[in-house]
């Protein structure tokens, strides 16, 4: 059977007989002749929409071997840092020979974070993806170092390596246990090409397209944007809230796999995936579920982008090429820091009378507490009824009095009389107040 990755040896035999991989051209006409040709390199960067003028951008080029990629972005202007996980003495060579600027670095593609190397305009993420045992988190960790896009190139599975399999249409993500892509033990996995769009997706972008198909590989480009709304589009949906798909708060934490749940109102009685575009801080992200709720509502679920910075991010959905909705804010990397609490009031959360529950009118407690921090959410404000811990239904923002409302689910079956209610936080308790609770025969 013949081997259908025999390619790949023949490019390690020449790559051993030549030392480069790379092919370059210098300034007085002198030729380097590597496996890879100038003009197949060209060709792989001239599918991506990359300005031939880069001037005030910043470019990093992950897996940059010989460099030809960086050293071409700093051709067009850009500032340009290369980083692979060996010191390739090649590219050091040509980095003197070119006069070059790039800042060289060495990192494993798992160290690779904003807060060690910062974020690009542009990052090139070629010949990389199927040398990773880990890509889809791989791919999570370039999403986070880019602004604008990012350029992918991988080998991909054909019909031809997998006959009669139909992975030119299936998500198909082949692995390589050993050496069986072609003798190289760094080769991990193969995806299809309808695998590689998805895992970028998944990884967290807004737009993913397919650019260019070659014979050993394709080239996709990641944009972190939706394309923006034209000045006469259509007014954006209302959104009613923006929360933590498992614990309903309002924070997140970068480093874990966290979802936002999206509730908007919208007038369609279908949507599709396709046209829902969620936005956390201008960072766009193609949702994974999206739902019709009761009274005209939708709800969405996404992934929270990568790489955003510690602090509040607004979030909007727009529908198909509406206009944004209005915000919600989430809090990322916050922590919560809390002094004294206090609760300065209480009330039927349906007749709004004070120090009184009267559950045969609903079983809503509203309170009114000093001291919690901006936020504060459903998860993490704890409040004790008659030493029993019970349901935190609503966490509002923090009013100009400083005072922020909370409200409780009470148990139906909770007996009339005196009650003590006290909130918590971080082991940090208010002191207890009184509400007069009347049964539901009263």
């Amino acid at each position: 059977m013949t081997d259908p990755f025999a390619y790949v040896r023949e490019w390690n035999r020449l790559r051993e007989i030549k030392g480069w991989w790379h092919s370059f051209e210098l300034a007085d006409g002198t030729k380097i002749e590597g496996v890879s040709s100038l003009e197949h390199q060209k060709r792989r960067i001239e599918a991506f929409p990359i300005p031939a003028a880069l001037q005030g951008k910043r470019v990093l080029d992950i897996g940059t071997w010989d460099g030809w990629f960086a050293f071409e972005m700093e051709r067009r202007g850009a500032d340009v840092v290369a980083v692979d996980c060996w010191d390739n003495p090649r590219f050091r060579v040509i980095h003197k020979l070119l006069n070059s600027k790039v800042d060289y670095r060495c990192f494993d593609m798992y160290e690779l974070t904003p807060e060690r190397i910062g974020k690009f305009d542009i990052v090139l993420f070629m010949g990389v993806l199927y040398h990773l045992k880990h890509p889809l988190l791989a791919l999570e960790r370039v999403c986070a170092l880019a602004t604008d896009f990012v350029a992918v190139e991988s080998f991909i599975l054909r019909e031809e390596h997998r006959p009669g399999a139909g992975v030119a249409e299936r998500p198909v993500l082949e692995f390589y246990e050993t050496d069986e892509l072609g003798g190289q033990t760094d080769n991990w996995y193969g995806p299809s090409l309808a695998c590689l769009l998805g895992l970028c997706r998944t990884a967290g972008f807004a737009r993913v397209e397919a650019q260019k198909v070659f014979e050993f590989s394709a080239c996709v480009i990641c944009y972190r944007s939706w394309l923006p709304a034209e000045p006469d589009a259509e007014s954006g949906p209302e959104l009613l809230s923006a929360h933590h798909s498992m614990n309903y708060g309002i924070n997140f934490d970068s480093r874990l796999d966290e979802y936002i749940t999206c509730t908007f109102r919208s007038p369609s009685t279908k949507l599709e995936r396709e046209e829902v575009k969620p936005e956390v801080s201008g960072f766009g992200v193609k949702p994974i579920r999206v739902q019709l709720g009761g009274n005209a509502t939708w709800r969405a679920h996404f992934k929270l982008p990568p790489g955003l910075r510690s602090g509040w991010h607004d979030v909007r959905v727009r529908l198909g090429n509406s206009r944004p909705s209005n915000e919600k804010r989430v809090a990322v990397n916050l922590p919560l820091e809390v002094g004294t609490i206090a609760i300065v009031g209480i009330a039927d959360g349906c007749t709004w009378k004070t120090n009184e529950l009267d559950l045969s009118t609903g079983d809503i407690i509203a309170m009114w507490v000093e001291g919690l921090p901006g936020n504060s959410d459903v998860n993490n404000v704890r409040v004790v009824l008659n030493d029993t811990l019970v349901s935190t239904v609503y966490v509002g923002p923090v009013h100009l009095n400083g005072t922020t409302q909370v409200n409780i689910q009470a148990p139906r079956t909770q007996p009339a009389g005196i009650a003590q209610v006290r909130v918590e936080m971080l082991g940090i308790c208010s002191a207890s107040v009184q509400i007069e609770v009347l049964s539901q025969s009263a």
